[in-house]
């Protein structure tokens, strides 16, 4: 029986197994072949999981199929854990060249894996690697094309050497070199921060011979819908076309995550299992949530990126919304690495780079505090299954001066502790019954919360409670801050449909007594009004 397609979520495509788009129809393939053809040697780079190995190998088969090169595709990363050994790890890819050449099918997979013996016999590894794709080049009866996939994997002395035995070889091309060399990785060599013997070598010193420097991009939103047309096509089974803009903004392409939600919507949940019926907005919405809360692999490789130097010092401003911050803490170089991590966009103004990463990213700085807070959904719950936020923002209150002296300490961004203390409060106390949405951006200044209650897996469950929380640190004169938070919190509920406003205001005064501190009141603009929480 054959197995239906499906979207994958897992390693490279298969064209013949998974939804796809042809990997080389998301590159300028022309631009690529005329650096081949003209003996350039280049970078790739992605942020992980965005397809890069499914498109270099696309870019080697449509190589071998052309019968001009003889090409090879070689993943350096299993030699990763050898550190700076530069022996240990030159054996290890030397081994994996023939290896992937045979596993690959390569027409120099003979050839190959004769110069790997002769040279692992003859030669101390460390020197290895130059010597076999010399040999390679004079042998083989056409030009060689060498592409490293992971490069960046690799650390210390060993990266180093692998890029000074490239970069040496460079003059020799291509009769006694490979004509063409692809470096990929996430990041840009120059990005390369490489540490060895006490000094700081960078990626571009050490292989400044890169005539190009080109990036794998997202779907585009036309792209996305292609994709999903796929199952559509494959199956029978429809998406209600309200499905596309906000998965559009929710992803804004990223090959991972539209395919998670694709893969959680049509196969993971299981009453969707039944082709004829169709995906709806609520599926799609259900999917998001379980994503999210999943902490897959791949938004648990995002989250330990958070805890870098440099990439604290771009999000900070933007989670603070300070412009001021963000001019200060951060410079160009870093801006540069955060995009090619994939977590920013630069253009059209710097913002996180998709509405999940924006949900992610806060809910990930929290999250080794909110597993630790007691409070329990019931408590706050009404008989009739009403949120009751009067008396949920009373006990964080109340939860915040008793702990926020031992808790504030545990977040690794110190500068919004308390916004990110309550949100792992709320996220506690909601999860599984309810859904916030967070909206924050560089020059707002605040972090907008937006409260649903009730939901389930299925979607909303009956009258819809909404709560509009906008959380604020004091600056400047108290009157000015609560008028200027009550009018943003107003105008933010009005778009949301707010049953309620709240704003929660935090004074990081560590000199005024918690009762001066903690306070309530109500506070009216052009006829409406918003409940300020101080704390």
């Amino acid at each position: 029986m054959a197995i239906e397609k499906f979207f994958n979520t897992t390693g490279p495509v298969i064209e013949g197994e998974h939804y796809c788009l042809s990997p080389l129809s998301r590159i300028d393939w022309d631009e690529i072949q005329y650096l081949i053809d003209t003996k350039r040697y280049f970078v790739f780079h992605a942020p992980r999981q965005t397809g890069k190995t499914s498109t270099l190998k696309a870019m080697v088969a449509a190589l071998e199929a052309s019968g001009k090169y003889a090409p090879l595709y070689l993943n350096v990363e299993p030699a990763q854990p050898s550190g700076s050994d530069v022996n240990d790890a030159m054996r290890i890819i030397c081994r994996n060249i023939a290896q992937q050449a045979k596993a690959e099918g390569s027409s120099s997979a003979p050839l190959l894996e004769s110069l790997v013996q002769k040279h692992l016999g003859e030669n101390v590894p460390g020197a290895a690697f130059s010597g076999i794709l010399t040999d390679w080049a004079m042998q083989s009866d056409k030009p060689c094309v060498l592409i490293i996939d992971e490069v960046d994997s690799l650390v210390g002395n060993t990266l180093i050497s692998l890029l000074r035995q490239v970069r040496a070889g460079y003059t020799q091309r291509p009769n006694a070199f490979p004509q063409s060399i692809v470096l990929c990785g996430v990041r840009d060599v120059k990005d390369y921060r490489i540490h060895t013997s006490g000094e700081v070598i960078t990626g571009g010193s050490a292989f400044n011979i890169k005539a190009e420097s080109l990036r794998i991009g997202n779907f585009t939103e036309q792209e996305l819908e292609l994709l999903f047309a796929q199952h559509t096509k494959a199956t029978g089974q429809p998406f209600d076309p309200a499905i596309f803009k906000p998965l559009w903004c929710d992803t804004k392409g990223q090959p991972w995550l539209v395919n998670a939600l694709g893969d959680e919507m049509v196969r993971k949940e299981k009453r969707n299992r039944d082709r004829s019926k169709t995906i709806t907005l609520e599926d799609y919405r259900a999917a998001r949530e379980r994503v999210i809360h999943s902490r897959a692999t791949h938004l648990d490789q995002l989250s330990d990126k958070l805890k870098e130097p440099r990439v604290k010092a771009v999000l900070l401003p933007i989670l603070e919304g300070d412009e001021s911050t963000y001019k200060t803490a951060c410079s160009l170089d870093d801006l540069q690495y955060v995009e090619d991590l994939g977590l920013i966009d630069l253009k059209p103004q710097l913002s996180i780079s998709n509405d999940i990463y924006k949900e992610v990213i806060p809910r990930e700085l929290s999250y080794p505090v909110q597993v630790k807070i007691s409070h329990q959904q019931a408590w706050y719950v009404d008989d009739d299954n009403r949120l009751n936020m009067s008396k949920l923002l009373t006990a964080f209150q109340q939860f915040f001066r008793e702990n926020s002296g031992m808790w504030l300490g545990q977040f690794c961004y110190q500068e919004v502790a308390p916004q990110l203390l309550a949100q792992a409060f709320f996220q506690r106390v909601v999860d599984g019954g309810g859904r916030i949405t967070r909206e924050y951006a560089l020059g707002r200044k605040r972090i907008d919360l937006l409260v649903e209650w009730p939901i389930s897996e299925q979607g909303f469950v009956g009258p819809v409670q909404r709560f509009a929380i906008e959380l604020k640190v004091l600056k400047g004169e108290w009157e000015s801050c609560v008028t200027a938070a009550v009018k943003q919190v107003l105008a933010y509920g009005d778009i949301c449909n707010a049953d309620e406003c709240h704003v929660l205001l935090f004074d990081r005064d560590d000199q005024i007594r918690w009762r001066d501190k903690i306070w309530k009141e109500v506070e009216y603009h052009d006829g409406e009004f918003a409940t300020v929480w101080a704390c």
